[in-house]
């Protein structure tokens, strides 16, 4: 694929990021850092940095989505640093790594920077405060990449020990480890439904259900290491760039690669952003090119040719970019062919094959539908010999030439033998249940006698007459999940109209229950949907559904009732409640509330953090946020303590009264270091100390002053 536009800078590229308010951000290796249109790629400011960055397979420089702050590794890769972009200064530094910083990254809603290293361990700064606010789950090695949710509750950091940490910044609690790669994990991306995809130094790429934890997917054909990974178009599309300078592409429903080489540059690709107004796709280059590709290349080709009729060319330029293929233009091209090749196998049950070849013709100079219509016209070649042996009762031969010919099943001839069968079928099943009709039941399919899946089905009606009746009592008792059973395990009750009846009432009852959710009739909703549960097809989508529905229902009750404390804990549970504008009021709330307690925490101000945090104590969902505030406040006191050279043994009383509400943090670790920096003869060994635990932190524990 060509790129509709381009522009060349004199270094590698490392972030291409669309601002939130519209703009175009580009930063080099050097640091320096533009605000462009994103139209006219004209700069409208920017600045330099100077930090040079010699190694960037991971993140080492990110903004937050409204430009506002950044975060950097400097250049020897021993401190990471937050920034104000405007004023150029120094909010926060992270120099506590046991060895070199790995990669740095900001939360989707900018309200934290993370800072990760060779240690295995992630710092969270809060952003507004400067300080640090807590760590994320520690790996045994180091963390290469580190991911956000959309929504900004779910972090994922993807290590050297092969492992995929969880976290969710709401409730700030860890989730799960995801354990199933071989090879030290490069790189991760989140994606819409909960999904997560990952890739490592073996180039295997899984996609995982964050929720259950399990693998939904291992994606085929990723031959070169990953050096960036983007989703586009309302998620229905995955590129992963290269170190050789190609752009994967997949689809995310069937997880079917569709191109290798979905675009080849002279180099690394080394950023990527998808514009979701224009459906663009930006690459940045280690070469400094910053390339622009239209995802939907030659759509507009398509519509005029398809007006044409040229339908050969339409399939090229589809197959030139594999995109096309999933366009509503595209499927027009789809449906016409259905409805031709309906046509023309109507033209050749009438032996009119002239009519079907003119019928055939627009579509000859296509490879893939060439073959098709040699092969129909090639298969009903004998098709007369068909009807003949069916309209002449000779039903084994008939049946016979349609297991020879496959398209014969799709005519009225054979559904006009089918209907014979279920009609004798149908009667043999009055006499099946009588022990002296077995002789009857005989006669009556006599004629299916040869036929191999007809006799099949017979011998099992008659050995297993009593199958049959429990199977007709279970659907009659509406115990569904039986009958399902039996189904399972004896696959011939599938030829009774009872097990059509009962599929039949499945689809009904499914298209009732989503009729219903439209309406907001949720209660009869999840009376319909508890009963397809015990449907085959639907047990999985319909137990989801109710789980779905019970939570947005005890949700907007709790908001109706003004029960936030519920309302919260229950959005806390199920994320999707974020994107309501009940769910987004609630956290929007939150986050101003967080924000401004984090602010009176560093100034030890216990009691102004409660003012403000007071409505969150009864919600146990927010505990060990509020404990990660209360821990910074009490840290604030004891750093204060420190400066005031107040008494030695106030302090390390402090130390003991905090390792015992919160156990023994990062924050305090260092805290100690550097109390024993100041008061030399102290003899506090934090071996011996009594440990608590932040996540069993509560409410009652909060003091005025750690130090009493």
């Amino acid at each position: 694929m060509e790129p509709i536009k381009r522009k060349n800078f004199q270094d590698p590229i490392l972030v291409t990021k669309l601002l939130s308010d519209g703009r175009l951000l580009i930063v080099d290796s050097n640091t320096t850092v533009r605000y462009m249109d994103k139209n006219t790629l004209e700069m409208n400011e920017g600045f330099k940095a100077n930090i040079t960055h010699i190694r960037y397979k991971t993140k080492v420089v990110e903004f937050s989505p409204n430009g506002e702050f950044f975060a950097v590794m400097t250049s020897d890769c021993m401190e990471s640093r937050l920034y104000n972009a405007k004023t150029k200064k120094a909010l926060a530094k992270v120099s506590r790594h046991q060895g070199e910083v790995s990669c740095v990254a900001i939360d989707p809603t900018g309200r934290y920077m993370f800072s990760s290293g060779d240690d295995g361990k992630t710092f969270g700064v809060d952003i507004n405060t400067g300080k640090l606010a807590f760590t994320l789950p520690v790996h045994v090695d180091t963390v290469n990449d580190i991911a956000f949710s959309d929504n900004g509750q779910w972090v994922a950091t993807a290590g050297y020990d092969k492992k995929i940490l969880l976290y969710n910044l709401t409730m700030m609690t860890p989730k799960e480890k995801l354990k199933v790669h071989a090879a030290p994990i490069t790189k991760l991306h989140f994606l819409s439904k909960h999904r997560l995809f990952s890739v490592d130094k073996n180039n295997t790429a899984i996609i995982w259900d964050i929720y259950s934890g399990k693998v939904i997917h291992r994606l085929q054909g990723v031959h070169d290491d990953v050096t960036c990974v983007i989703s586009g178009s309302d998620d229905k599309f995955l590129f992963l760039g290269t170190q050789l300078g190609y752009v994967l592409l997949y689809e995310l429903e069937k997880y079917e690669q569709l191109s290798r080489k979905y675009i080849k540059i002279k180099s690394a690709v080394v950023s990527m952003e998808y514009d979701k107004e224009l459906n663009q796709l930006l690459v940045g280059s280690e070469d400094g090119e910053l390339l622009f590709f239209d995802i939907y290349t030659g759509e507009a080709k398509i519509k005029e040719l398809l007006s044409q009729k040229r339908f050969d060319q339409v399939e090229t330029t589809a197959q030139e970019n594999p995109v096309l293929l999933y366009t509503e233009t595209y499927a027009l091209l789809a449906t016409l062919w259905e409805k031709t090749l309906i046509k023309a196998k109507h033209a050749l049950e009438q032996n009119d094959k002239e009519t079907a070849i003119k019928l055939f013709k627009p579509f000859k100079n296509i490879p893939s539908k060439n073959s098709i219509m040699q092969k129909v016209i090639l298969e009903y070649g004998e098709y007369s010999k068909f009807v003949a042996l069916a309209k002449g009762g000779k039903i084994a031969l008939a049946y016979g030439m349609a297991a020879s010919h496959p398209l014969y099943k799709e005519t009225k001839i054979y559904a006009q033998l089918e209907a014979m069968w279920q009609k004798s079928f149908v009667l043999a099943q009055k006499y099946v249940i009588d022990p002296r009709g077995e002789e009857k039941v005989k006669e009556i399919l006599a004629p299916y006698r040869g036929i191999t899946e007809k006799t099949k089905l017979i011998q099992d009606m008659l050995t297993q007459g009593e199958v049959y009746k429990r199977f007709r009592v279970a659907i009659s008792q509406k115990e569904y999940k039986i009958a399902f059973e039996l189904i399972k395990q004896h696959p011939f009750l599938k030829e009774f109209p009872d097990y059509t009846a009962l599929i039949n009432y499945g689809d009904k009852l499914y298209i009732k229950s989503q009729e219903l959710i439209k309406a907001g009739e949720t209660h009869a909703a999840i009376k319909i949907l508890r009963v397809l549960v015990d449907f085959s097809d639907f047990t999985n989508e319909a137990r989801e559904l109710v789980v779905e529905i019970e939570f947005r229902q005890r949700f907007f009750n709790a908001i109706e009732d003004k029960d936030f404390a519920t309302a919260y804990d229950i959005m806390a549970r199920y994320d999707d409640l974020l994107a309501t504008p009940d769910g987004q009021k609630l956290q929007n709330a939150w986050n101003k509330d967080l924000t401004d307690a984090n602010r009176a925490a560093i100034e030890g101000n216990v009691k102004e953090v409660s003012q403000i945090l007071d409505k969150y104590m009864s919600i146990s969902s927010k505990n060990r946020a509020l404990a990660t505030v209360y821990s910074l406040c009490y840290l604030t006191q004891l750093e204060r303590a420190v400066k005031a050279k107040r008494d030695r043994f106030e302090i390390e009383n402090g130390i003991k009264n905090f390792v015992l509400a919160f156990g023994l943090t990062d924050n305090i670790e260092n805290f100690i270091q550097i109390f024993k920096h100041y008061y030399k003869e102290s003899k506090l060994n934090i071996e011996l100390l009594t440990k608590g635990s932040i996540k069993m932190w509560r409410p009652s524990m909060i003091v005025d002053s750690i130090l009493d």
